[in-house]
């Protein structure tokens, strides 16, 4: 089975690859290594317009949703 999800808010349709994949951008903007990424976890909060995230279990953030 494949699936597949978006997040429509406020006119906009993100799907899950975009915010991984931004995810995975500012991990590595950061100046680590992407295979040193473990885990991720990300909660999406499109009434604030962010998605909050936790790199490894101890690094912690937020991004603006449709960045």
């Amino acid at each position: 089975m494949k699936a597949t999800m978006y997040v429509e808010f406020q006119g906009k349709q993100l799907d899950e690859k975009e915010i991984v994949a931004t995810a995975k951008r500012i991990w590595v903007d950061n100046g680590n290594k992407a295979s040193d990424l473990k885990a991720l976890k990300l909660y999406i909060k499109p009434e604030e317009n962010k998605v909050y995230y936790i790199f490894n279990e101890e690094q912690y953030g937020d991004f603006p949703l449709g960045e």
